[in-house]
């Protein structure tokens, strides 16, 4: 097992499941429709890749290691740029905030990472494992 991304995993999960919380009962009297949207869709994709990098956790001791490290820390960087963009974004739209242009393009590259992800932990299945990391 990977306990880092165990780790990591289970935190992000209590994040989400409070975030969701904070969502449905403090932002959605507070927040337009769109907001919150933005911001449950953050929320939905944080959740998604948590288990994830539960996987890459559970299985790093079973398939190569190198593929499934590569792919652990993209769905790590994919949840910080990509759900982290959309909360960023939502809160520039709900305060009015200026100058913050550069979050709308991070989204993408936070999504491009979860899909690397996917792709090294794919890979990984169809190499032999590799112990000496």
């Amino acid at each position: 097992m990977h306990k880092g991304f165990l780790k990591w995993g289970a935190a992000f999960g209590m994040l989400s499941v409070i975030l969701g919380a904070m969502a449905a009962h403090t932002l959605k009297s507070k927040v337009a429709a769109t907001e919150l949207e933005i911001f449950e869709t953050g929320v939905k994709y944080q959740f998604f890749h948590v288990f994830a990098l539960l996987a890459v956790g559970m299985l790093f001791p079973y398939f190569n290691r190198k593929f499934l490290k590569i792919a652990g820390y993209c769905f790590l960087g994919g949840i910080f740029l990509f759900s982290g963009s959309l909360y960023g974004l939502m809160m520039v739209k709900w305060q009015a905030l200026n100058g913050f242009n550069w979050l709308g393009p991070v989204t993408p590259v936070g999504g491009l990472l979860f899909i690397v992800g996917w792709l090294f932990m794919l890979i990984s299945f169809f190499q032999k494992p590799v112990d000496n990391l």
